[in-house]
């Protein structure tokens, strides 16, 4: 079939040129994300005389929020490749198939989440580490974040088909709506309407709310190569399984961020007290801004990987994943030595609490010791995906959090007699492993799995 300007140029194009047109917007965006996410806890750390303690309180809801953003990505991050994948060979009924599927399992999916925090919401806040003076705050926050639980997954979850087309300005902007709009909602909600963590919830929503029917406007209007249609909404097993099976990784890699704050704030109580999980809180941000470039870069990477491996372009492939390595690999060691050297410039953004400030800088050399070699992971285990290797990166996200991260949250306390310190070092040892790991998997099986393509992996055939 013929195939539109935008799908000539993931298959002909220079792959470099490419990558940086495409990897570029991808990471502005994830900039901007990442002020998205984070800026409710800058203004809430400055709240006059409950900041801290605030702060700690939102802190505990940021596993359930992930949660949420979970369930977006396990529909967006399996559908998406594969509809990259389907625009390669030439068939663009099956992308759109999936694409209609994915949007109807994102709206069921809201419903569902949305009840179960609005009913046990309260519960799960302490299983995840609050306290009795922290409970409130954390509960004023997510009790009103849960009734934007369908503008989350619509705007997470359909701005990963508009970066699969290689739109990735459009997709862009989806994030820059909402994280202005945030940026300059917060502020008037918190200190100007006096709402306080109420107000930084409230602005969230509407923010999330404006990004949902950008991304709804786009993915319906007339420059979308892929166009939600009624059609395709009914959910079809043969269509949706395959995209849950390759979703399944990123998915595994964002849920279990929800069990790693449960394990690591529930230690931090036991060991440092609501100063450590505070500590844990800003950390656990300024890991997710030291590594947004390398997110954007795989985001850029995924619609030429898909599709080209879709329309069997091994060697552009290849190339495509080199360039992606050597980027993902000296950015992750740019930001890291920007952390090492300049804590205080990060964590500043978050607390004026010299306390808080000085425990912080001190467990982030511990909890980022190795940070600087994980690009090597984020380009070989989205580079998996990006193939449609459900089983590998499955494993890999598995690896990493599940078999390393949490077993050594419990066991290296005993072995320690600073047990905060130990809890943080965690994190360093679980991530040298993981990347060895990776590594050695990625370059053992890589180019095998390319010479026998598809037939190796059922879950590109069953559509």
């Amino acid at each position: 079939m013929e195939r539109s300007g935008k799908e000539n140029e993931l298959g002909t194009q220079s792959v470099g040129k490419l990558l940086f047109n495409l990897a570029m917007p991808a990471i502005m965006a994830q900039i901007v994300n990442v002020l998205y996410n984070v800026v409710d806890r800058i203004y809430i750390g400055h709240i006059p005389g409950i900041g801290a303690t605030a702060l700690t309180g939102v802190g505990v809801t940021m596993p359930m929020i992930m949660l949420i953003s979970a369930f977006a990505t396990l529909a967006s991050m399996g559908g998406a490749p594969r509809a990259s994948i389907m625009m390669g060979r030439g068939k663009k009924r099956d992308a759109e198939q999936i694409l209609g599927n994915c949007t109807m399992a994102l709206l069921v999916t809201a419903v569902v989440l949305t009840t179960v925090v609005l009913l046990f919401g309260k519960q799960m806040l302490m299983l995840f580490g609050a306290s009795d003076a922290t409970i409130g705050y954390a509960w004023e926050y997510l009790s009103i974040y849960a009734i934007g639980t369908i503008s989350v997954q619509i705007s997470l979850g359909l701005n990963a088909f508009i970066t699969a087309q290689g739109f990735s300005k459009f997709s862009m902007l989806t994030v820059l709506i909402g994280a202005v709009a945030n940026i300059i909602l917060d502020p008037l909600f918190i200190f100007v309407f006096g709402m306080g963590v109420k107000g930084a919830a409230l602005a969230t929503i509407i923010a999330q709310t404006l990004s949902a029917v950008w991304v709804l406007g786009f993915m319906l209007g007339k420059r979308t190569n892929l166009r939600i249609k009624r059609e395709f909404l009914p959910l079809r097993a043969k269509v949706y399984l395959p995209c849950i099976a390759l979703g399944m990784s990123p998915f595994i890699m964002q849920s279990t961020e929800s069990i790693l704050s449960v394990c690591f704030n529930a230690s931090l109580l036991k060991y440092g007290g609501d100063m450590a999980v505070g500590s844990m809180t800003i950390l656990s941000s300024v890991m997710q801004f030291t590594s947004l470039p390398q997110q954007g870069l795989t985001q850029g990477a995924q619609p030429i990987i898909s599709y080209n491996f879709g329309a069997g372009n091994k060697d552009r492939v290849k190339k495509c994943f080199k360039l992606l390595l050597i980027s993902c690999l000296t950015l992750s060691c740019t930001m890291w030595a920007l952390a090492m050297i300049f804590p205080q410039i990060f964590i500043r953004m978050f607390t004026p609490d010299v306390q808080l400030l000085e425990s912080t800088t001190h467990y982030l050399r511990i909890f980022m010791a190795v940070a600087g070699i994980f690009g090597i992971q984020v380009a070989c285990q989205n580079t998996f995906i990006a193939v449609g290797n459900a089983k590998t990166s499955v494993f890999l996200a598995l690896l990493r959090k599940v078999f390393l991260l949490i077993p050594l949250i419990y066991i290296l306390p005993n072995f320690m007699d600073n047990k905060t310190d130990a809890v943080f070092l965690a994190e360093p040892i679980a991530d040298f492993i993981s990347v060895c790991v990776t590594a050695i998997l990625f370059f053992s099986y890589f180019n095998k799995y390319l010479k026998s393509g598809e037939n190796k992996n059922p879950s590109l055939t069953r559509s």
